[in-house]
């Protein structure tokens, strides 16, 4: 099994019992995948940023645990020691560990995007946060015009929400 296999059920494992964290780290790892592929992300870059999809909400409960709440800061300040642990396990290399871990350390911080991978990360979790969390025109507007940089998030962004008012 390779090494994003073996990750993703390291993640289902972490996770076990709750579907709806299954579903979303999911979703996540799907729509980046398919942005990265089209924004040509090289073979290296795309499986660094695949491991990020699957581990970037890992500071969720830790977060709960130690501050009583799992807010977008304490998320970033807790995931990244558990997901260098996981990916270590797993066999990532230490370029990739770091990176991952940094971006995990990141992925609610949108002023200082420092690389396609962490564009494409956030992209990916803003088309599947929208989603689940039922927004409303002014919410997707406000986060395509603030949050999607990249054409195939744009493109993607487009297709799923343009039009979607009219329930």
């Amino acid at each position: 099994m390779n090494k994003l296999n073996c990750l993703y059920w390291e993640m289902v494992e972490h996770d076990a019992g709750d579907a709806w964290m299954i579903q979303h780290f999911t979703k996540v790892y799907q729509y980046a995948k398919i942005i990265g592929q089209g924004e040509n992300l090289d073979e290296g870059e795309l499986e660094t940023l695949l491991a990020a999809a699957l581990v970037h909400d890992i500071g969720i409960r830790p977060a709960r645990e130690k501050y009583g709440d799992s807010s977008g800061k304490n998320q970033e300040a807790e995931g990244p020691e558990v997901a260098k642990k996981v990916l270590e396990k797993v066999g990532f290399d230490h370029d990739a560990v770091d990176r991952v871990c940094y971006l995990v350390g990141h992925h609610h911080t949108y002023d200082s995007v420092d690389g396609l991978d962490y564009q494409i990360l956030i992209e990916a979790d803003f088309l599947v946060n929208l989603y689940e969390n039922n927004s409303d025109l002014s919410a997707r507007e406000s986060a395509f015009n603030k949050i999607f940089k990249t054409d195939t998030g744009k493109a993607l962004f487009q297709k799923m929400y343009v039009g979607s008012e009219s329930e």
